[in-house]
């Protein structure tokens, strides 16, 4: 080797070991890979980011998600957004992990959503002893500032949504999160999610990293441009996502209690090192788009962005098509088993399991009729026979009074014959066969 080739092979090893030194630093200074990245990577702290990629995997980085909640339209009477309001909205963790990062959606926006300050922390248990909802208030010393590339200020535009830059911060599990975003500028429709069964809040103002919730003295009910909570846990081993209505979405239970049947499944997972994602919407169809009534897009339309696009998903339980048979007048049970076979269909395209539900007993709802209870026996069976989804949980048979099946049992009624309550939402949860989520057997093709 001549001395002038022996110069040239020195400098590309040190080349490359400059960039194995970035990268190595990059990854500890980000806490890993950002999988959604900017479309436009300028300097411009206004700027409009488009992040749109997948989420990614857990094998890959270990970010799995840990909340989530599937947006449902746009939130009527707001027409030009909360300009000048500190949105601060309460999530509950299923799995914990070492640092964070948050998605929020302008997915039903009329407009660009300019977030101007976002923060994450954990939440204070000591806003509210009774309660498993501390208020407004953040433990001390968790409150953490989002960025986004790097910028604390970023537009979103209509349709988009943006996963933050990661942030250092212990997340435990079975925990209370405060989201919060400062929204400066009107900016069109807020895209919601109505039914939160939870207690978030608003303040005027930038409010964001007040640690303290005294600002804080609008409550409300709906979670507001979040949509996703990711963690990382390098022992995570995947993801749940609980794909369905009103039932899904725990309508019925307990207000800031947690008693969702995907809750109590995260408890029953946590040792298994999974993540459970609620991605349930009230009155939601699986054929038909309800965005008029906040019931979100068909299960057809949304299962890309709701399931596919979540962070280290592994299987997905469905439980749709109550919705198409009371409220779309839906008659033909198999153009609902044609559209469950399709979204398992699409999962298996990407390597997911698939869990499917028999729909539960509503013989005690209000306009109940005959021809709805037929198409629903008719749904229940082509499910129990086999060929929709690669295993099913029997909710209907869970729930339903032995001495009159077509109704909830009335231990398990939350009063208006089709939702269940808590005890209710506990055993539906307490059905599921937990090898039938972790993956104990392969996924069939159908």
């Amino acid at each position: 080797m001549t001395r002038r080739h022996g110069y040239a092979l020195f400098g590309s090893l040190v080349g490359v070991v400059t960039l194995v030194c970035a990268a190595i630093f990059a990854g500890f200074t980000f806490l890993g890979p950002s999988p959604l990245r900017a479309t436009d990577q300028s300097k411009n702290p206004g700027e409009t980011h488009n992040r749109l990629s997948r989420a990614a995997p857990a094998a890959s980085g270990a970010w799995v998600g840990s909340w989530a909640a599937a947006p449902a339209g746009a939130e009527p009477g707001l027409p030009n957004g909360l300009p000048g309001r500190s949105i601060r909205n309460v999530v509950h963790t299923s799995i914990g992990g070492t640092g964070a990062r948050i998605t929020f959606s302008n997915r039903f926006g009329s407009a660009p959503l300019m977030i101007g300050h976002a923060s994450v922390a954990q939440q204070s248990q000591r806003s509210d002893p009774g309660s498993r909802s501390g208020g407004a208030q953040a433990l001390t010393g968790t409150m953490r500032r989002l960025t986004f590339g790097r910028h604390a200020v970023v537009t979103v535009a209509p349709g988009r949504q943006i996963v933050s830059d990661p942030v250092r911060l212990r997340v435990p599990d079975d925990s209370d999160l405060l989201v919060t975003l400062y929204t400066p500028v009107a900016g069109g429709s807020v895209t919601y999610h109505a039914h939160a069964q939870q207690t978030s809040y608003l303040a005027t103002g930038d409010r964001t990293e007040d640690a303290g919730g005294a600002a804080y003295t609008r409550p409300t009910t709906h979670w507001r441009y979040v949509t996703g909570v990711d963690v990382l846990n390098q022992r995570a081993r995947g993801a749940v996502v609980a794909f369905g209505d009103s039932i899904t979405d725990g309508q019925g239970s307990a207000q800031g209690r947690n008693h969702r049947w995907p809750d109590v499944l995260a408890d029953r997972l946590r040792e298994s090192r999974y993540g459970v994602l609620n991605e349930g919407i009230g009155g939601n169809q699986l054929l038909n788009d309800g965005l008029a009534r906040g019931a979100g897009q068909s299960g057809l339309a949304r299962f890309d962005g709701d399931v596919l696009d979540r962070a280290g998903v592994r299987t997905v339980v469905i439980d749709l098509g109550i919705n198409d048979i009371l409220r779309g007048q839906q008659r033909d049970p198999s153009r609902i088993t044609a559209g469950l076979r399709a979204l398992t269909r699409r999962a298996h395209a990407h390597g997911l399991r698939v869990v499917g539900s028999t729909l539960t007993p509503m013989g005690g709802h209000i306009g109940f009729d005959a021809g709805q209870r037929a198409v629903r026996d008719q749904v229940n069976a082509a499910i129990r026979a086999g060929g929709i989804f690669d295993s099913v949980v029997d909710f209907d048979k869970a729930l339903r009074d032995p001495y009159a099946p077509d109704r909830l049992a009335p231990r398990y009624d939350s009063g208006d014959g089709l939702h269940p309550n808590d005890a209710g939402y506990e055993a539906m949860a307490h059905t599921v066969d937990l090898a039938q989520l972790t993956g104990k057997a392969a996924a069939t093709q159908l």
